[in-house]
């Protein structure tokens, strides 16, 4: 059984790869697309929304519902992508823990 000193070592170490990690995936850019890429948004690792792209096709006064729909659909592609990203980056340190 490993002391708790060398526990505690190992935690630290773990604790500072998570947070360079963290830090990476925070600096990486996920693009969503909606079906046919009419809308596109841009969201950093950590969930903030950098930009959001119409193209001039979806851009119809008489139908904002579809435009609704599309960015809606853009959006949750990005944060899905982030979700992932962020399980498959994260996720490995879980069986990692000296605990």
């Amino acid at each position: 059984m490993m002391n708790m000193q060398n526990m505690m070592r190992q935690a630290q170490k773990l604790q500072k790869q998570m947070e360079k990690k963290q830090a990476e995936l925070a600096s990486t850019t996920f693009t969503g697309k909606s079906a046919q890429e009419l809308v596109v948004a841009e969201f950093t690792g950590d969930k903030k929304l950098v930009n959001i792209l119409f193209k001039d096709a979806i851009v119809d006064p008489d139908d904002i519902e579809t435009l609704q729909d599309m960015t809606t659909q853009a959006i949750n592609d990005a944060l899905s992508q982030i979700d992932d990203a962020t399980q498959k980056t994260l996720g490995a340190f879980a069986g990692k823990l000296p605990f």
